[in-house]
């Protein structure tokens, strides 16, 4: 008995010790947070600043609320059931240096969670930074950001086959009716408005916090 409880011990160590060790940043990620502010401000003046506005206010060819988003928990989100929000819809990754941008997206969920609808759709199509498994990724964000807005399946969101149906509308104006543009890199922003028209992106070093993307929510 004595026997199986010291085996029982080491296994609940083992399990508990490889949980801290998925749901905690790396040291490396670490540092990347520190960094981040400098990163967005040197980012500011490459792509990773662009803003593209719905200048003429094109309306959409499709709807996005016929489209559907897998959760990282696999359960299915109908984005129609936020009709009358603005919607932003931001691919996200783990190990960038905009991963600080989790902690922002936040904020601005718990300040504009009644008018506004944040979901991060998780992808690794830059620089390999997001490697991690859906519960990987779910782990992180909650833990080391405390995050509550929804998670996607981590997919594909440039322009190739395999691209994510979301990620197809934002990015062929064949569809949302004038953006052909597809993220300059992780944590690129697209809002959508109350009616479901495509309204603006940002890059990623536009902070959701900015003034100008605050406005962009008004």
């Amino acid at each position: 008995a004595r026997c199986m409880e010291l085996k029982n011990t080491n296994l609940q160590n083992y399990m508990v010790t490889n949980l801290k060790w998925t749901k905690s940043e790396s040291y490396k990620q670490k540092i990347m947070r520190k960094m981040y502010p400098i990163i967005r401000k040197v980012g500011e003046h490459s792509s990773s600043g662009t803003i593209l506005k719905n200048k003429t206010n094109q309306k959409p060819a499709t709807s996005i609320y016929d489209l559907e988003v897998t959760l990282n928990s696999g359960k299915s989100l109908n984005l129609a059931d936020f009709k009358g929000k603005k919607i932003v819809l931001v691919n996200t990754a783990s190990d960038c240096g905009y991963t600080g941008q989790y902690a922002e997206l936040q904020k601005l969920h718990e300040q504009s969670n009644e008018t506004v609808q944040i979901i991060g759709f998780p992808a690794n199509d830059f620089g390999n930074q997001e490697k991690g498994s859906d519960t990987d990724i779910s782990q992180f964000c909650q833990v080391n950001y405390g995050v509550t807005f929804p998670i996607a399946r981590k997919g594909v969101v440039v322009k190739k086959e395999s691209q994510q149906p979301v990620f197809m509308w934002l990015t062929y104006k064949q569809r949302n009716g004038w953006n052909d543009h597809q993220p300059d890199w992780n944590f690129g922003k697209f809002i959508v408005d109350e009616t479901g028209t495509l309204t603006h992106y940002f890059g990623p070093a536009v902070s959701p916090l900015d003034d100008e993307f605050k406005k962009a929510l008004e």
